[in-house]
């Protein structure tokens, strides 16, 4: 029988900030190790010591590794066509954030984090510490705000993060990519993260945190995720786009990908709109079940932890070897040695230059900055080669240079 703090923190099935108020009932249904892949940092599963006070000067997020200098705008868009999940009573919001290769590095960096939305994150995982907080919100990416975009036609992929994670938790993939050449638009869905800010200075919390419950309530925030992406296309890509650069999209190049939840949103998208060409789940239990027929031999890639793979005594998250089955068209599942649920985001980043402890069962032993460069190069070559048509021998197998990554091919 698990304990309390591991019903918990499972609870919530795809966290990647959890909330100890999440959904015990969810817990009581899925495997340890599932637990271990889906859980995260509640204020149980870290040091509940302050973190050592820190300087104002901000985190320093890893640079871009591409060519192209980066630009952010932010969008705040409402589908008046559908109620939010959580609270019925108002219509569905989305904040987007747009990374996008720029003409020129000159000008204002992009905050990470407004000032709220940075003390809401630590609270939730007990950091109450103000020096902290200054410094988590002092921090700017490397997208510069309001940038001119490059001409021509880019891909576009769309970044979901973890059930209860903020849109700025995916900074360091989706600058990445935007530095290749790619259109990226980060997704905050609202009442599911720690705290969100939306026009007129309200702040969202996750209410989705308390009220899921059920593994069908996570089966419907899937769902519902995964028609968020396709409202985000509508309104990126339809005749009267909300963005006033999308003329720079190519439409018919379109991918998705996501952490956790976001993962597990990805495939749902794909499940539900053509549009979507390619997709990656970054550790996400599939709450949403790739069909049995498939995603009608479009790509998709599974990056998660190491335990995620192996079943010894049932251990594992049965959901990973069923998508796997039902994968119709060229697919990958790569596990990642010394990570855990949390490697695939910024968390690691953050949490190092903190001063916040990790205090749970799978803490990770790769470092901060290898599993950023890990996750950005495996993201970056399956976009490059699905979205872009570029052969990518790094897809092909194991590689000295990355000995962390193993290639699993359950049906061998």
């Amino acid at each position: 029988m698990k304990s309390p703090r591991t019903l918990r923190t499972a609870a919530a099935a795809a966290l990647v900030i959890a909330l100890t108020a999440a959904a015990p009932a969810v817990a009581q249904t899925q495997s340890q190790t599932q637990s271990q892949a889906q859980a995260t940092v509640s204020a149980a599963a870290v040091s509940s010591a302050p973190a050592a006070r820190q300087s104002a000067e901000g985190v320093l997020l890893p640079r871009p590794t591409g060519a192209s200098p980066v630009g952010r705008e932010t969008l705040h868009l409402v589908d008046r066509s559908r109620a939010d999940l959580w609270v019925p009573e108002q219509r569905r919001e989305l904040m987007v954030d747009l990374y996008y290769p720029a003409r020129s590095g000159a000008g204002t960096p992009a905050p990470y984090a407004d000032p709220r939305e940075a003390r809401l994150l630590l609270e939730a995982v007990g950091v109450r510490d103000p020096a902290a907080v200054a410094k988590l919100a002092a921090t700017r990416t490397h997208g510069v705000a309001g940038a001119r975009p490059e001409r021509g036609r880019h891909p576009l992929v769309v970044l979901s993060p973890g059930f209860g994670g903020p849109r700025y938790t995916l900074t360091t993939l989706a600058e990445d990519l935007a530095s290749r050449g790619y259109v990226v638009a980060v997704v905050d869905h609202a009442h599911e993260a720690a705290g969100t800010v939306f026009p007129g200075g309200r702040v969202l919390t996750c209410v989705a945190c308390e009220k899921a419950e059920t593994l069908e309530d996570m089966r419907k925030a899937t769902v519902n995720r995964g028609q968020d992406i396709a409202f985000v296309l509508d309104r990126l890509t339809g005749p009267r786009p909300a963005w006033r650069h999308a003329s720079i999209i190519d439409r018919k190049r379109i991918g998705a990908a996501g952490h956790s939840l976001g993962g597990a949103a990805a495939a749902s998208a794909m499940a539900q709109d053509p549009r979507v060409r390619a997709g990656i789940n970054m550790d996400g239990t599939f709450g949403d079940p790739v069909p049995a027929g498939g995603l009608d031999g479009r790509p998709f890639m599974m990056l998660g932890t190491h335990s995620s793979v192996h079943l010894p005594d049932g251990e594992g998250d049965p959901t990973w070897g069923e998508a796997w089955r039902n994968l119709d068209g060229w697919k990958r599942w790569l596990s990642v040695a010394g990570t855990d649920h949390l490697t695939f985001s910024d968390v690691p980043v953050l949490f190092d230059q903190l001063g916040i402890p990790y205090d749970a069962p799978t803490q990770p032993t790769i470092r901060a900055e290898r599993a950023v460069e890990l996750v950005r190069a495996y993201t970056a070559a399956f976009f490059d080669l699905h979205l872009r048509g570029l052969p990518q021998p790094l897809l092909d197998g194991p590689t000295a240079d990355n000995p962390e990554v193993h290639f699993n091919r359950p049906e061998e």
